[in-house]
């Protein structure tokens, strides 16, 4: 067993060791991938070391490697060792995360770097709760199925739920999860800057009221997939506290920038949510899969998610003894919160702090680049380290259509080189290159490098 684990580990550490000099981005077909792994369940047992050299040749191998400095788009991954490892202790000690009875110490552990977290975004800590799930869409869900419970109670029949044209897919799907017709969502369109429109939103709250329906819920962004874009979020709870809606802020990609001057500047507001969702898996660095729901008041979680089955009658009882089972959807849980703790006891939060200022300033540095440059157009400045640009030089005779090809062309062939996951996103109808800055281990060059490969491959396609 040793012999093994040590072999996993020096896996790992080789992985995290030469990540940089790899390619970021590989490609597979369904017929390459099936004919590796296509074959029925073996009856007999296989030699370990040979599986395991199998997985770590053909497996390992074949994924895009999200925390690779050259890895800008979607949202990568950037992880860290320590989580790596906590993780596998994790899953070692095969520890249930659900109740107290089952790991006090989990649980306890829970509640502290909850109330970290609480404290980081001006929660209440003695009121205030939440709880780790596995990723933002589940705390999305998790936060709507909670304001459902407070502000509609079983009957959700005439209820309205409000967000923007920029809010995160998970919200469409969490809404539709729950049950909610196509006729009780407002989807309300951005400004020019892609935040929410504040009066077409108060129009449409008091025409849904003069049409008897009930408005509980508006999801605001902070940190917009597409543009990095913060919602108006103190004007949006005041409208929220007057109409006495649900205010649920969805800060999955952009939350943790709260840690650098820049963004607590951005997020002011953040603090009056009635729920905010966060994503350590993504800008905290943590491995996959970690998301995070806080919520004002603890109580609501519990109002919600408890039930009490006669097979749990057991360990029911002592209410300063959490079960996190009785806050969220799931009864079998993860130990999620080891890694956070292992992570923040090793580093502190001054190296998050530093790590996360660096990759606001990466991607003002990124937006200072391109406008000195005339082969660039910046469509959405460098906002909470995401930044929207095309190629589009000064004098070009390219129509809008050419435009779009020209840049969906670049973003292709700098993929199929494999040496940048740099795809595209529309905004305002034009096909653009989105940068998502996150990683520490990106620097400026690799920024670059990376525009100097998408002038050649651009200047290929005008030649041609």
């Amino acid at each position: 067993m040793k012999t093994y684990g040590y072999e996993v580990v020096d896996a790992i550490v080789e992985h995290f060791a030469t990540q940089n000099e790899k390619l970021p981005v590989v490609s597979g077909s369904r017929e390459e991938m099936e004919t590796l792994f296509l074959e029925d369940a073996p009856e007999k047992a296989s030699d370990p070391q040979k599986i395991l050299k199998f997985v770590l040749d053909e497996v390992m191998t074949k994924s895009n490697i999200v925390s690779h400095p050259k890895s800008y788009s979607f949202v990568p991954g950037p992880s860290n060792y320590i989580s790596a490892m906590a993780d596998s202790l994790a899953s070692g000690f095969n520890i249930f995360s659900g109740g107290w009875a089952a790991s006090p110490a989990a649980a306890e552990m829970e509640i502290v770097t909850m109330n970290w977290l609480l404290k980081m975004f001006g929660f209440p800590q003695k009121k205030g709760g939440g709880i780790f799930t596995s990723g933002g869409s589940m705390a999305n869900l998790t936060a709507l199925v909670t304001a459902r419970k407070v502000k509609c109670g079983d009957d959700f029949s005439n209820a309205v739920i409000y967000l923007s044209d920029q809010a995160h897919s998970s919200n469409i799907k969490a809404i539709r999860v729950l049950g909610f017709r196509k006729e009780q969502i407002r989807v309300i369109p951005t400004d020019s800057e892609f935040k929410f429109s504040l009066n077409k939103l108060k129009n449409a709250i008091a025409k849904d009221r003069l049409e008897g329906l009930q408005p509980f819920c508006l999801i605001a962004t902070a940190g917009t997939t597409n543009t990095g874009t913060v919602d108006p979020l103190s004007d949006i709870a005041k409208i929220c506290k007057k109409e006495d809606i649900w205010f649920h802020i969805d800060g999955a990609y952009g939350g943790f920038a709260i840690l650098s001057e820049n963004g607590k500047q951005l997020l002011k507001g953040i603090e009056k949510a009635d729920s905010l969702t966060v994503d350590p898996h993504k800008w905290f660095f943590q491995p996959y899969e970690i998301g995070c729901l806080l919520i004002k008041n603890h109580k609501w979680l519990k109002g919600t998610f408890t039930e009490k089955p006669e097979y749990l009658r057991d360990i029911e009882g002592n209410t300063s003894k959490i079960n996190f089972y009785d806050h969220g959807i799931e009864l079998t849980r993860r130990f999620r919160a080891l890694k956070f703790y292992m992570s923040v006891k090793t580093f502190g939060m001054g190296e998050f702090r530093k790590a996360i200022t660096y990759n606001v300033k990466l991607a003002e540095a990124t937006e200072s680049f391109l406008r000195k440059s005339s082969n660039w157009e910046v469509i959405s400045p460098a906002t909470l380290a995401v930044i929207n640009f095309r190629y589009n030089p000064i004098g070009n005779k390219l129509s809008e259509k050419k435009l779009d090809a020209l840049n969906q062309r670049i973003s292709q062939n700098v993929v199929d080189s494999k040496q940048a996951l740099l795809v595209t996103t529309v905004l305002n109808g034009q096909v653009v290159l989105r940068m998502c800055l996150i990683n520490p281990r990106t620097t400026l060059d690799d920024v670059k490098e990376t525009i100097t490969l998408c002038e050649s491959f651009a200047e290929e396609k005008v030649l041609a």
